[in-house]
């Protein structure tokens, strides 16, 4: 669960910071770096990651939620169902060995490594409206995940319609013996990482909270990097993005509001 808030960064959009590819990766990122961004706090990022590639998360500053959204790269109808792998695997954490299941119970994504040990599935993702009912209409002009999944969504042919329950990757919601759900301090740290090996061509939306109401982010979101590497390629391969990149260099345009500086 994601509450968030909207700030322009300092240049007036999202800074567009670019790792040296390869450059300190998790031992899981295996193969040819595909794909190596840092998407920067509070921003939106997507892009197709392949059948057998692998894509690793890194929690560069730690407790910062990724919000995420996974459809097939070839049918959008599609995607990532969290009943569907919450029953195959009968529990409502992720963690190493959990498979992402589609709405009709397909492999998607398979998490084959994990520094955390516990990620979220059933927090869902802020919104301007939920901001404004849990914390005040003063966090009106915050934009949220929900915002941010609509901007990138949309250049995938994505609508709200198509906005299912997210995976809140670091996030930690612990679920008490009476079924009661909680956004409490985060159990990640700086640098950690999870690895997804890709089962199809999928389509990755993510949001990259910039929630500040609750502790989710720690009440400062920050960067998150995003490695797409290629187990069957030498590892010496050129990391250009080519055609499985659709956002190399991070996030684009954020919704802005008059509020926001």
């Amino acid at each position: 669960m994601t509450t968030t808030e909207t700030h322009a960064q300092p240049s007036g959009g999202p800074a567009r910071i670019a790792p040296l590819p390869g450059a300190n990766l998790p031992p899981a990122a295996v193969g040819a770096v595909v794909l190596d961004a840092v998407v920067p706090a509070r921003a939106p990022w997507s892009a197709v990651v392949r059948r057998g590639q692998l894509l690793t998360i890194v929690d560069l500053g730690g407790n910062q939620a990724v919000d995420f959204l996974a459809f097939d790269a070839h049918d959008t109808s599609l995607r990532y169902s969290a009943p569907d792998t919450i029953q195959a695997q009968s529990s409502v954490f992720l963690t190493t060995g959990s498979v992402l299941r589609d709405c009709e119970h397909a492999p998607m994504m398979t998490l084959v490594a994990d520094d955390c040990g516990r990620h979220d599935t059933l927090g869902g993702a802020c919104s301007k409206e939920s901001n404004t009912l849990r914390y005040g209409h003063h966090t009106a002009s915050q934009h949220a995940c929900v915002e941010n999944f609509l901007a990138e969504g949309g250049r995938h042919g994505l609508g709200k319609r198509d906005l299912v329950s997210n995976i809140n990757w670091y996030m930690n919601v612990p679920v008490d013996p009476d079924g009661a759900l909680g956004i409490v301090d985060g159990i990640s740290a700086p640098g950690l990482s999870l690895t997804l090996r890709a089962e199809k061509d999928v389509l990755v939306v993510v949001s990259n909270c910039p929630q500040v109401n609750n502790p989710c982010n720690g009440f400062d979101p920050t960067p998150v990097r995003m490695v797409v590497t290629d187990p069957r390629q030498d590892p010496g391969a050129d990391p250009a993005p080519g055609p499985h990149a659709t956002r190399p260099d991070a996030a684009g345009p954020l919704p802005t509001d008059p509020s926001e500086g």
